[in-house]
Parts: structure tokens; sequence; C-alpha cells
């Protein structure tokens, strides 16, 4: 569990960044392996050759001087170092080394001392740092000090870097490269992630179309057939009621005119009354069944839309309390959302007498809180209630307890915009329904 944790912590979280990583952790590997191979061979081995060709000309130096030691003898051998190997050659007569090398500094100076150890095999002192491009080396002959200054470029390759920066060059090439195309190929699952999540809210999504991989275009095609079907289930259910409702309302406006005439008889007020609690009924199974409808969504400001609810109920003399915390606007369907609001705030006041609404942003959602003062839902209960049909009073009397679509409603109207709503404890004593939209 705890390497886990630790791999999810480190690994990138986009598909782009996991895409890179996959491209170049083998291309980092590719490199480091290819780097320690050509240091622990070809750049190690040039550099010991290096060291022994100038370990070499300078023991052939002193051999020369062994054989002609008169001065003119070392001027001769002088003028040969310098017009043959690129040395310049000073003798110190009589001379002694106060000390002699026993420590290098890198790997250069290193091959060198031994390069000089196994050819010239007598004290040496090199110094790789007064000069700048170049190296002086002092050998102790038994007659004087050999002082021996030759260029650092003959010790040195400097194929290690053009090496390395080919090496670093083509790789950033080759990243930049790959990021472009990776970018390419995300930027599909991108729009299909964003076209999914706004139809997921209610949202158009008209400009979208399938394009990308063969696996992305596939994907998008489900989706494509999958969001035609909902919206054609919507539409075949919405014409279904529209025709029940204009079938059912023809009988019961002849019922209407028929009563009518019956004025004064016996048994009309009851059945009056029983007509107008069929179209009460009749309304609110198609204000249920249509859920989402047709009604597009357009930017709302949501202050403007809970101030008219409030100011409509508070004309029937009701109290309500709203506060919002700052100006919020968002696309949702506002006579839908109206009506969601609406039904919460009536049946706050059904059951309670005081209404308190708040609403405000919340990181990447907007909340907005319905708090009332009655007795409330039993927490076992605040589920069950969302069912359409379900009411906890036990009558059948709409007058007191409706027919329990209100809440159902109302959840359908949210989630159809892709939130939710919660039930709660309020502070107030009563229910505190939570209604939650996306941003």
């Amino acid at each position: 569990m705890p390497n886990n944790l630790f791999s999810k912590n480190i690994l990138p979280k986009s598909l782009l960044g996991r895409s890179l990583l996959i491209i170049v952790t083998p291309l980092v590997l590719l490199q480091v392996v290819s780097a320690l191979i050509f240091f622990e061979t070809h750049w190690d081995k040039i550099t010991r050759r290096l060291a022994t060709g100038v370990a070499g000309d300078i023991a052939a130096v002193i051999d020369i001087m062994r054989r002609e030691p008169s001065p003119e003898g070392r001027a001769w051998a002088a003028r040969l170092a310098a017009s043959t190997m690129g040395f310049s050659i000073t003798f110190h007569d009589q001379a002694i080394l106060d000390s002699v090398t026993t420590f290098v500094n890198d790997d250069m100076e290193k091959n060198l001392l031994h390069a000089l150890q196994d050819h010239v095999q007598k004290p040496v002192r090199i110094d790789a740092t007064s000069l700048e491009r170049h190296v002086i080396i002092e050998v102790q002959l038994p007659d004087g000090v050999l002082e021996v200054v030759t260029q650092r470029k003959r010790l040195f390759s400097s194929t290690t870097y053009v090496f390395v920066l080919w090496m670093v060059g083509t790789s950033l090439i080759l990243f930049a490269v790959a990021t472009i195309f990776m970018r390419n190929q995300v930027k599909p699952i991108r729009r299909l992630a964003i076209a999914a999540d706004n139809f997921g809210k209610g949202r158009e999504v008209a400009d979208f179309k399938p394009e990308g991989a063969a696996e992305v275009r596939q994907a998008a095609q489900a989706f494509l057939a999958m969001k035609e079907r909902l919206q054609r289930q919507i539409g075949q259910r919405t014409d279904m009621l529209a025709g029940v409702s204009h079938d059912l309302r023809t009988p019961l406006t002849r019922m209407k005119l028929q009563i009518a005439l019956l004025e004064g008889a016996d048994g009309a007020e009851e059945l009056r009354g029983d007509i107008d609690e069929m179209e009460y009924l009749l309304e609110e199974y198609l204000a249920f069944a249509r859920g989402e409808g047709t009604e597009k969504q357009t930017e709302t400001n949501l202050n403007n839309l809970l101030r008219d609810a409030t100011n409509q109920a508070m004309r029937k003399g009701e109290a309500i309390d709203l506060h919002t915390e700052e100006q919020i606007s968002l696309p949702i369907r506002p006579n839908a959302f109206r009506r969601c609001i609406t039904n919460l705030i009536e049946n706050g006041l059904k059951y309670g007498e005081h209404v308190a609404i708040r609403a405000g942003r919340r990181a990447e959602f907007i909340e907005i809180i319905i708090d009332d003062d009655g007795p409330g839902i039993p927490e076992d209960k605040r589920e069950d209630v969302f069912r359409p049909f379900v009411r906890l009073e036990a009558s059948r009397n709409p007058g007191t307890g409706g027919i329990g679509l209100g809440l159902s409603i109302a959840r359908d109207v949210v989630r159809g915009h892709g939130g939710d709503i919660v039930l709660g404890e309020s502070p107030m004593g009563g229910l505190r329904a939570t209604v939650r939209l996306p941003v």
C-alpha cells in the first residue's frame, strides 16, 4: 500500500504527462546506458592512449638526450620535439624536483601519471592548472630536470563534449516532437470529456464530432449514439405525455360543462371537486414526467431567479429570508429551475412557519441551502421522499400532504443540470435541503 501511494503521488495525473513519461523514461535510460558505455570504453581508452603517446614521446626525447648529452645534442632534441611532437622542452641543468606528483585531480592526470610511470620510470611532477591550454610535465633526470610543455588537446579528447551535446540535443528534439504529437492525440480525449460533462449537466453539445485515433473515435461515436438514444427517449416521453394531456383534458372539459348545466343538483359540488382534483393530479403528473423537458439552457442570473421565487412566496404573507453571498450567473433552464426552487420553498412553508435561503459559490459548484423550522424528516426516510408518489403524511388528501411529487420533480430538475439535492437536519430545527449545481 505505501508503494502504491508513493507511485500515485509521484506519477503524473494527466494522460499527456503519463504518455510523455512512457516515452521519456526509455529515452533517458538509453542515454544513461550510452553515456556509461561511452565513458567506460571510448573516452577512457582514448584518454589512456593519448597519455601513452605523450609519455612515449617524452621517453624518446629522454633517450635521445641520454645518447647525445652534449649541449648541441640537447638542442637538436629540443628542435626535434618541437617540430614533430609539439613539445616545448627546457632542460634545467643540475636542478632537483622539490616534490613529485602522487595525487591527481582527474582522469586525464591519472592516465598521464600511469603512462609516465610505465614508460619513463623516473620521478615526475604534473602541473595541469598553471596554464589554461597547456600541461607542464617535469621529469627528474640524473643531471637535471627536463621540463616539457605540451598542449592539453594532446591529452584530452573533445569528442566527449560533442557526444554529450549531440546526445542531449537530439533527446530534446525528440522530446519536443513527441510532446507535440501526444498533445494532438490527447486533445480529442479532452474534447470527449468536456462534451460528456456538458451533456451530463444538461447543456448543448452541438459542435462535437469524433476525431483522433481509431479508439478515441469509437468512444466518441458511442457517446453520440448514447446521447441520441437518451434524447430520443426523452422526446418520446414528452410527446406521449403531451398527447395524454390533450386526450384527458378534452373529456374533463366536457364534464365541467355538464356539471355547469347541473348547477344545484345533488352531488354536483362533490363531482366538481373530484374534477378539480383530477386536473391538479394531471398537471403534477405531467410536470414530473416532463422532467428535463424541451426548455433550452440560457445564461441566467441566479440571484434574480431566487429573488423572484422568494417574492412570489412573500406576496402570500409567508416569512422568508434570502441571502446571496455574491452575484452568480450560470447556464440553466430558468423555468424548470424556478419550479424546483418554488417546490422546495413551498415544501418548507407547508410544514414550517419560517424559511431561510442562502446561496454561494463553493469551489467547483454552486450551493443553495433552504432551511425551515418545521418538524423535519427522519434520517431513514430522507431518501424515500424523493421517490414518486411517496408521502410521509398518512392521508391521501393532496391539500394536506400533496401527491408526493414535489421533491421528485425538484431532484429531477437539479439532476438534469448535473447536480443533486441532499436533505439533512437544519440548524433551525427542521429540514435542510442543499442544492448543488456544477459550475
